[in-house]
């Protein structure tokens, strides 16, 4: 299953958005100033009208017109909602339920925990850069972990590396039972080494 990043999808509206705002008031703006608009223009001059008496009032007889508004007004309003939806929901949890053993529980900070297991994985053998997140509800929180590895750096012993070392000891210290984690691993850039 594919999940949508709402980040890339609300940079893409924005500026197809911003460069339909600009295309549009360049325009208004050009044709108010008083320069010369190709013959199918939408607007002829600066004392033009954007849409006449008889443009408006076109297609309010045709049987199809008022469905297709509605329609396509459904679908925005879908759309929108799916966009607010998306942006309200808090995919990482501000806290973690701890199970003390005293049936009160603690609360320790998501971030607080992310950060140690970023830094725990960051000291790992073979790996340049480490960074992870916690995902999930507060009672049962996943990680998400991207490691660059160096250049002799092997794959399979550092993802086992993390999963016995950084990831086992954030799920020990927090006391929890399970600590699902996607771990994605990455080489380095560097420059290729010229062989004499």
């Amino acid at each position: 299953m594919t999940t949508v990043r709402t980040g890339r999808v609300n940079r893409v509206l924005l500026c197809l958005l911003g460069l339909l705002l600009l295309a549009v008031g360049g325009s208004v703006l050009a044709v108010g100033l008083g320069v010369r608009t190709p013959r199918r223009w939408l607007h002829a001059g600066p004392h033009d009208v954007l849409l006449s008496a008889a443009e408006r009032t076109r297609w309010r007889d045709a049987g199809w017109w008022w469905p297709a508004v509605i329609g396509g007004l459904a679908v925005l309003v879908l759309l929108a909602l799916w966009w607010l939806a998306a942006n309200l929901r808090r995919r990482r949890p501000a806290e973690v339920l701890v199970d003390t053993g005293d049936g009160e529980g603690a609360l320790l900070r998501g971030p607080a925990l992310a950060s140690a297991l970023t830094e725990d994985a960051a000291r790992q053998p073979g790996v340049a850069h480490a960074e992870a997140v916690l995902t999930g509800r507060r009672t049962r929180p996943a990680a998400r972990a991207g490691l660059r590895l160096e250049p002799a750096a092997d794959p399979a012993a550092a993802l086992s590396e993390f999963t016995a070392g950084p990831l086992t000891r954030a799920r020990e210290s927090a006391g929890l039972a399970s600590l699902p984690a996607e771990v994605r691993l990455r080489a380095v850039r560097h420059r290729a080494e010229r062989v004499t």
